[in-house]
């Protein structure tokens, strides 16, 4: 009987094990009487993330959060970043849409918990790590991992980092993927706006598997194909050019009257695609060339920019140029094996290939440069030269948007290989059993950046300066300027409306092109045993896991030639390259202290420490400390207390200081002059005038770069809660939990924003380091910053979370079907950023301000009848602040509205099995098409509205 328990034991143990997990059964003791009983539970429990000691999910002593298959299944979406997003714990900060305005990050979706940073977020595959998907980054492309192979995905929230190892912050996110498959399976879905938006998404999938050597191995394979429409953000409803102006019943400052108000068709008259001519007044340019005085602005948003109630034909509105998400069309394919060598040994491999076609829209190139000489420019309408002319103007500013060349479209192309192999089992070892895993890692991802139509400064001056020569033909004034000529090569362009031809687009423009390539690989082992042939607590014997893993990440991005020389309007960025390993060793415990006593149901201790050996930046310990404590049965208490670190990744320690650009707004401009008690007297001393007036809506020089210097970040993470399974209710789950993680020593780039605002905030004057990092001209306008990474800021978030599960048969109240339900709540208690821990009075509340909301909660009611079933899910938005929530600030009053309202959206889904082959589900996406007004664009909230989707799943 021993031996045949231990063989069950062993095989729970495999299919632990085949999920990701180096696992350990429950010890069997020699004395327990019900082994076979326990065997059999022991084969049904699934390992969860948090442990590598096997545990049921509501045992842990840190709270874990499920989504399984037929939940991802009714998101109708392929992108899982923004999957996740919609749970309330996950932040939407780097989802393809918050990703929308990054080059470097474009296509790639990634998760943010407890809105911490991608970067403080783990992200494993199966248990094991997974490759990067953008250049020097640690975060993982969610995007990469199709959807349809999921089984399921379960989130762990809290520092982590004494099991997994750096980045677990904030936690871990861990993917498990379908394996062990017999059979074949083909999977689709499609799914669509319902008003027009577009943002249609398509998916499919094949998935096939069997047995091989009497069922001692198994081969899963797969391939799939995702498109995702590129949805422009002038073609969302509520979109229109929104902004804030001045408000012209404001009377002063906490007046009880907003200082700005938001209004819609916010645009430029001074920039335009047709161009702009800036004389004794400002001239607007059609397409066809024709041209008109820019209309009076109805209302003020800033020197460059204000409100039309109508629209200016010859106005420059922001929107028309960017995505809301861009258009991405990627395969996958990828296999795993798994073949059990002997009773105590299996070999397991699974591999995967992904490949994106991406094209994202950025602004077109533009020029506030261009000079036009009145009277010799052979393009200039006749009517306004000698308007010009008889005013006295000889020479005048030519400000435009090139829209006549397109778009600065980016094409990416972005490929991405991984493999894990290795070999895992469990030997017997008298009355317990010594659990291994050995395994080897590697992952690379390969991105090709291209994009087109950056502009060549010196040579759009030089063909902007045109002359007609002498046989009437219009040319260049020099036929050899511009820096990128080899003589006589300079093309006339006709800059007003859209008169550029092909040739002169060809000369004034040039494609940049950055390869990028990632790569991780790692190699280590664990084993997982107890103390059964030793000693035993009271509870039973001490689980044991110990390990090491070694770990070497590299990241290069090489820019072409033409843009290191810096020829075009980019940055003269140089080539990055960067590496580091790691060697790292851990031991975890559990310590079944008491069990089966009265008032002592359960005593249980979890330890964990891991130590760290970067290359790049030092030693590094993390360590956990948790329990679980049952009273009885139906009440566990539960909490944890540990250290995590994450070391620096490859872009914040090895990145060149380099140039680039930033858009800033200028803290010393007459309508932010108040919002700092100190910024008036700083301002004043940096030789500032009174009702200065900023033009820093445009971007200045940016010169920034990586800190070799850097060390691990730290962070002390607590969780404390209550799981309640009452007896008298069968299939019914209460968890109440209190989070709280402080970062201290936090690897920050310090925001160009911030490093101008400090230098005018600071109550000891301006004789501090940040104003040393910003340049002002002659004419006190910005034009310079420099910024890099510190270890300097401190970020403390805390908060309660509670999930409750109920799930019954109908019948019991004389109604057909069974019925699920699930709630999970998160309330925000407090999120804090410190820029700069060593001043904490210049603290940057973030708790309640739009993206950070203080309450969520998502509801889900599933009915089952037979072969059908019916879901509703909901879910809530809190009221969230549209003005900096920090009250040192006082910024209450700096716009209105101040918030944006409450928002619940309801989905609905139908699913019927058709056939035991042939299932098919249907359903809508916020089904009210309730989006926030038109100023919100946070990819927290549902931004296209209301949609259709329908999956089909046929398995033969």
């Amino acid at each position: 009987m021993k031996n045949m328990t231990f063989r069950k034991s062993l095989t729970a143990a495999a299919v632990a094990a085949s999920l990701g997990f180096p696992a350990l059964a429950v010890a069997q003791d020699a004395q327990q009487s019900t082994e076979t009983e326990q065997a059999e539970e022991q084969m049904e429990r699934i390992v969860t993330t948090g442990s590598r000691i096997a545990r049921p999910e509501l045992s842990q002593a840190a709270p874990i959060l499920s989504l399984g298959e037929e939940d991802i299944e009714k998101f109708g979406s392929p992108d899982l970043g923004q999957i996740l997003a919609e749970l309330p714990a996950v932040g939407a900060t780097n989802t393809l849409i918050g990703n929308r305005e990054s080059n470097a990050s474009a296509g790639v979706s990634s998760a943010d918990l407890r809105r911490l940073g991608a970067n403080r977020t783990l992200v494993l595959v199966d248990g094991k790590r997974h490759v990067a998907g953008s250049p020097g980054s640690a975060s993982v492309d969610l995007s990469t991992i199709p959807s349809g192979m999921i089984e399921r995905i379960e989130i762990m929230t809290g520092g982590a980092s004494a099991i997994y190892g750096s980045d677990a912050v904030s936690g871990v996110i861990n993917v498990i993927l379908k394996k062990n498959y017999e059979g074949f399976e083909i999977s689709g879905q499609a799914a669509g706006s319902t008003e027009g938006v577009g943002a249609r998404t398509h998916e499919f999938t094949f998935l096939g598997g069997g047995d091989f050597m009497n069922g001692r191995g198994n081969a899963t394979f797969y391939a799939g194909m995702n498109r995702i429409q590129e949805t422009m953000a002038n073609d969302v409803r509520q979109f229109n050019s929104w902004g804030t102006i001045l408000n012209p019943e404001d009377t002063g400052r906490l007046d009880g009257i907003p200082d700005r108000i938001y209004a819609e068709g916010i645009a430029s008259e001074y920039i335009s695609g047709g161009g702009v001519l800036l004389a004794d007044d400002f001239y607007g340019f059609f397409p066809d060339g024709s041209w008109q005085r820019q209309p009076a602005r109805d209302g003020t948003n800033s020197a460059l920019f204000g409100q039309y109630s109508e629209r200016c034909e010859t106005c420059l509105y922001t929107e028309d140029y960017v995505n809301l998400q861009p258009n991405v069309n990627r395969v996958n394919v990828g296999s795993s094996l798994s073949f059990e060598m002997s009773d105590s040994a299996r070999f397991y491999s699974d591999f995967k290939y992904t490949q994106a076609d991406i094209e994202q829209q950025f602004q077109p190139s533009f020029s506030q440069a261009m000079v036009i000489n009145v009277e010799d420019n052979p393009y200039l309408d006749e009517e306004l030269r000698t308007n010009l002319l008889d005013a006295g103007i000889q020479q005048a500013d030519f400000w435009k948007f090139f829209e006549d060349w397109g778009n600065r479209t980016a094409d990416n192309r972005r490929e991405l290989f991984r493999f894990n192999g290795g070999v895992d089992g469990a030997l017997e070892l008298g009355g317990s059993y010594l659990q291994y895993d050995f395994y080897y890692g590697y992952g690379e991802t390969r991105n090709r950046r291209q994009t087109l139509r950056s502009q060549i400064p010196d040579n759009v001056l030089a063909a902007v300066d045109t002359i007609e020569d002498a046989d009437g033909n219009i040319v260049c004034r020099d036929p050899d300027a511009g820096s990128v000529n080899n003589g006589g090569e300079c093309v006339p362009y006709n800059p007003f409306g859209d008169q550029a031809t092909q040739s002169a687009i060809d000369f004034m423009s040039a494609d940049v092109t950055r390869d990028d390539k990632i790569t991780q690989e790692y190699a280590g082992a664990s084993f997982v045993t107890d103390t059964a042939n030793f000693f035993s607590l009271q509870g039973g014997p001490v689980d044991i896991a110990v390990g090491f893993e070694w770990r070497e990440e590299t990241s290069e991005t090489i820019t072409d030639e033409f843009t290191r020389r810096g020829l075009t309007a980019n940055a003269a960025t140089p080539n990055e390259y960067g590496e580091y390993d790691v060697t790292e060793g851990f031991v975890e415990l559990n310590l079944p202290i008491l069990a089966g006593l009265d008032f002592a149901e359960e005593l249980t201790l979890d330890m964990a420490y891991r130590s760290a050996d970067y290359s790049h930046a030092g030693t590094a310990d993390a360590w956990k400390l948790g329990f679980m404590y049952a009273p009885i049965k139906d009440i566990r208490f539960r909490g944890t207390v540990g250290v995590a670190v994450r070391a620096p990744n490859i872009t914040e320690a090895f990145s060149p200081r380099s140039p680039g650009f930033t858009n800033v707004t200028d803290p010393c401009d007459q309508t932010r002059i108040d919002n700092d008690p100190n910024r008036a007297a700083n301002c004043a001393a940096l030789g500032v005038p009174e009702n200065f007036e900023s033009v820093t809506n445009a971007s200045i020089d940016l010169i920034s770069g990586g800190n070799p210097n850097l060390e691990a970040e730290e962070s002390d993470s607590t969780t404390f809660g209550v799981v309640w399974t009452p007896s008298f209710i069968e299939n019914f789950s209460v968890t109440l939990d209190y989070y709280d993680i402080e970062i201290e020593d936090a690897i920050t780039f310090i925001d160009p924003q911030d490093v101008i605002n400090n230098c005018v905030d600071s109550s000891s004057g301006i004789d501090n380091t940040f104003c040393g990092q910003v340049t002002r001209g002659d004419d006190n306008q910005l034009t310079a910053v420099e910024s890099g990474y510190l270890n300097a800021a401190a970020i403390q978030t805390s908060g309660y979370e509670m999930e409750l599960n109920y799930q019954t048969e109908l019948g019991q109240f004389d109604l057909p079907g069974s019925l699920s339900t699930s709630l999970f709540i998160n309330h925000l208690k407090e999120f804090v950023e410190y820029p700069f821990q060593d001043q904490p009075t210049q603290d940057q509340v973030e708790t309640g301000e739009v993206g950070d909301p203080e309450w969520q909660f998502r509801f889900s009611a599933n009915y089952r009848l037979d072969d059908l079933n019916v879901s509703w899910t909901t879910r809530f938005l809190d009221r969230s602040a549209l003005f900096d929530v920090t009250p040192r600030v006082e910024a209450y009053e700096n716009v209105g509205p101040a918030y944006v309202g409450s928002i619940m959206t309801h989905d609905i889904a139908v699913g019927y099995h058709f056939t035991d082959e042939l299932r098919v589900t249907g359903g809508i996406r916020n089904m009210f098409d309730k989006v926030p007004p038109g100023y919100v664009e946070n990819a927290l909230y549902d931004l296209t509205g209301r949609r259709a989707y329908v999956n089909f799943t046929y398995s033969f």
